[in-house]
């Protein structure tokens, strides 16, 4: 058995994102989910790009501020004690547009898979 009581404010931001990530998956050695804590600013967004999985499946749950996801059909925004999750095979973008606010999330995504994420142009 293992256990694991973490405050994300304690571990070190992920480097070369494009905000803060601090991985609560990596810090408790998870294998099987995908677990980060955002804090995302004004023009700044959660993703490296425009993307979506193969499999895998995300909630994004946020509790400050907002954050705005781009689909190929429309813009969602999503308010503090909102949850937006994301089926594999569908194109998002999770951002704070200019001009937002400070906005944190907690992000899941399971399964945990490397090379899972594949950009995503619009036609």
């Amino acid at each position: 058995m293992s256990y694991h009581h973490v405050d994300p404010e304690t571990l070190d931001a992920t480097p070369d994102r494009p905000c803060v990530q601090r991985s609560i998956s990596d810090a408790c050695g998870l294998e099987k989910l995908a677990l980060h804590q955002y804090e995302v600013g004004p023009g700044e967004a959660i993703p490296l790009a425009y993307h979506y999985h193969d499999e895998q499946e995300e909630a994004f749950y946020v509790t400050e501020g907002e954050l705005h996801v781009e689909t190929p059909e429309r813009e969602y925004v999503v308010g503090r004690g909102e949850v937006f999750v994301v089926t594999p095979d569908s194109p998002q973008f999770a951002h704070v547009p200019e001009g937002g606010v400070e906005t944190t999330a907690i992000v899941v995504g399971a399964p945990n898979v490397d090379g899972d994420a594949h950009a995503y142009e619009e036609s």
